[in-house]
């Protein structure tokens, strides 16, 4: 994997570990994650309130021992994630305001629009509350920054378009997972391509309108079925 620094916002941390209202995040120069984030109401206060416990007594061991939380723990943690987060997400709480054709085409457009100047995308999906993405940032620019500049533009365009200016749109933390190696990076971009197969929006990832693996029927070879 290509090499990249981090930085958080507003500290600049570029290695270790901390947290951010409710999340842990690891960081680590020359680092990909899979990311995630979510619209403004998809996850109540107290659902939240049950995920902090969930997830503190891996947090406290690291923090006990002044030490970033090791890749076992951080395993445990994308597991945490994907059962419990994304397994909520998937039901469609919220309002949705990602299912709509122009809105998800804005958040698409803003995930391609940089991709290869200020960092690869290895895998992404919109999905009608919340969005995943597998990226490497390009130096200097940086994960928080990246994610601060989709969640910024994002915002703007969709709530003028759903005459809601001044609303919150996005959730102001988003997930993220250091990938530790290629088997885990192979890892995330499926979990990444396969959610709106397996939050049953579509029957084949390149179905999905709003994904890195989207095809057009007409330049499939598979048979229809």
């Amino acid at each position: 994997m290509k090499p990249v620094s981090q930085v958080s916002q507003p500290s600049h941390l570029v290695s270790g570990f901390h947290t951010r209202n409710t999340l842990p995040h690891l960081k680590r120069e020359g680092g990909t994650y899979f990311v995630t984030f979510r619209l403004a109401d998809t996850l109540p206060a107290e659902l939240i309130r049950r995920l902090k416990a969930e997830r503190a007594a891996i947090v406290d061991q690291a923090r006990a021992a002044k030490r970033p939380l090791t890749w076992h723990e951080q395993e445990e943690l994308f597991r945490w994630y994907s059962s419990r987060v994304d397994a909520f997400l998937d039901t469609g709480r919220g309002e949705c305001f990602l299912g709509r054709p122009e809105i998800a085409d804005v958040v698409a457009g803003a995930l391609r629009h940089f991709d290869g100047q200020r960092y690869e995308l290895r895998a992404w999906s919109v999905m009608p509350n919340h969005v995943h993405a597998v990226v490497w940032p390009k130096p200097p620019h940086t994960l928080s920054r990246i994610l601060h500049s989709w969640k910024s533009f994002t915002a703007t365009q969709a709530n003028r378009m759903l005459d809601c200016i001044g609303r919150p749109f996005w959730q102001k933390e988003a997930y993220d997972h250091l990938v530790r190696d290629d088997a885990d990076l192979a890892r995330c971009c499926e979990y990444t391509t396969m959610n709106p197969v397996n939050a049953k929006l579509c029957e084949w990832p390149e179905d999905w309108k709003w994904s890195s693996l989207f095809r057009p029927t007409e330049t499939r070879g598979r048979m229809p079925r």
